[in-house]
């Protein structure tokens, strides 16, 4: 009986690990597959009787007839190989997680194929400019945060930036933050907590939080933490002010950049024969700013006018740095 379940769970691996709709095995090739391994082998009938046993665990086993042979292979998955590939393009394209964490990942996604279909995964996502995390404890730091607010506890850690000599040197002199924790945001490639501090909701980067740990003291600041602001400030990053409904006057053109920024339901309406005006909410900031440098002429700041003052004063402080 032992022999009979070892059998079955090595054929549960051998489909797995060797077998999709491009390469089967037949009833010879199991046979000797299991004498390679040290198994004994077994008549046809028996692994008839093995290949139902596992289409009744669950395991999609199918026999493709080819000539006068079948082949059998495992065919539906969990995932499928094209959402495999997406999720290993995900990541190594994401800057929060290391390149070693990168690797061990899609080792793991890679077992989730067949050998041969695992080889497809080995891809390399060219994007410019994307620089890796250099902070591995990120990858464990997301988990931390997110069970610390399940349990509705504030967390204490220690903050760092980097300086000249690429070195990670603590803020406030190695004090440790005690921090309530609402929420984890995704932005720009980075992951964002958003947390009450000091009377006030603050933002701290995940990758630069060194050694958390929940408190177990219940969370404060529930009434300042307003989660519908984080549609708009996400747009441009976690250093922005207030969010602020602002008007923007663009050439028809620019239609699509403001549509795949903001989304199709903002409202837009013709000013004259070449241009539109968009509202769109904002978290005001030197990002939102330089999103509109960037783009040049074509798009022009309207309103309010306390925002349009702080557009002007930050290009007269950047102008006086230039001349």
């Amino acid at each position: 009986m032992s022999s009979n379940r070892s059998r079955i769970l090595f054929l549960a691996r051998l489909f797995s690990e060797e077998t999709d709709e491009d390469h089967g095995l037949t009833l010879s090739d199991v046979n000797g597959r299991l004498e390679a391994a040290g198994m004994k082998t077994v008549t046809r009938k028996t692994l008839y009787e093995d290949v139902e046993q596992l289409r009744e665990s669950g395991l999609d086993i199918q026999a493709d007839h080819r000539g006068r042979s079948y082949y059998y292979f495992q065919g539906d998955r969990e995932f499928e190989l094209p959402e495999l590939k997406l999720l290993v393009d995900s990541v190594q394209a994401s800057r929060f997680i290391t390149e070693r964490k990168s690797r061990q990942l899609i080792k793991k996604l890679e077992s989730l194929a067949s050998r041969h279909q695992a080889r497809a995964l080995h891809r390399q996502v060219l994007i410019s400019g994307r620089v890796k995390s250099m902070n591995e404890s990120i990858y464990y730091n997301v988990d931390k945060l997110h069970a610390a607010i399940n349990q509705d506890s504030q967390i204490q850690f220690q903050y760092f930036q980097w300086d000249v000599h690429k070195r990670m040197v603590p803020r406030r002199d190695g004090a440790v933050y005690t921090v309530s924790p609402w929420a984890l945001i995704l932005d720009s490639d980075n992951y964002y907590l958003v947390g009450f501090e000091d009377g006030k909701i603050k933002h701290y980067r995940v990758d630069k939080m060194l050694r958390i740990k929940a408190t177990g003291v219940p969370r404060e600041g529930r009434e300042h933490y307003h989660a519908e602001d984080y549609g708009s400030r996400s747009v441009f990053g976690m250093f922005g002010g207030q969010v602020t409904r602002v008007s923007l006057l663009a050439e028809n053109w620019m239609a699509g950049i403001l549509i795949d920024r903001f989304g199709a339901d903002i409202p837009m309406v013709p000013a004259d024969e070449g241009h539109f005006e968009a509202l769109v909410s904002v978290a005001v900031s030197p990002q939102f700013f330089g999103w509109l440098f960037s783009l040049g002429e074509g798009i022009r700041l309207t309103g309010p006018q306390p925002v349009v003052n702080q557009l002007r004063a930050t290009l007269e402080k950047l102008s006086g740095i230039y001349e």
